[in-house]
């Protein structure tokens, strides 16, 4: 089961065009930069208390968050809970019908295991589940 948000993620065509209002308007701490070659994707990492926002650039058009932005444009792509045993997470939701985009963990942002529900399942939202 879901402990608490881990990140929320927002797709953005620049990292360095969007970093000022979250780290200088909001105030949130830049704590650092990666970029997730298999997702093709560089990653910002900002904290907000126990709870972290994510900005996404695309390193590539065709990418998953590159086709997100030419689709629905920047903004919210989507939100992450923090699992324990996310192998198990995936077998119960999986049995249980859900919709996984992932029925295996991938390796994403700071070396997490991460897997994605399929947003039919949530009511429109791409969710991801990251066991760290």
């Amino acid at each position: 089961m879901a402990k608490r948000v881990d990140h929320v993620a927002v797709a953005v065509r620049s990292i360095e065009d969007s970093l000022g209002f979250y780290r200088d308007l909001l105030g949130l701490e830049h704590v650092g930069d990666e970029e997730v070659a298999e997702q093709r994707v560089r990653v910002a990492v900002l904290r907000a208390g126990e709870t972290r926002v994510e900005l996404l650039e695309p390193t590539a058009p065709d990418s998953p968050v590159g086709r997100f932005i030419d689709r629905s444009g920047e903004g919210l792509h989507h939100i992450a809970f923090r699992v324990e045993k996310i192998d198990d997470e995936l077998a119960r939701l999986a049995a249980g019908g859900t919709k996984l985009i992932d029925r295996k963990p991938r390796t994403g942002a700071e070396g997490a295991r991460i897997a994605f529900i399929h947003p039919a399942t949530s009511g429109g939202v791409l969710v991801e589940l990251v066991e760290r």
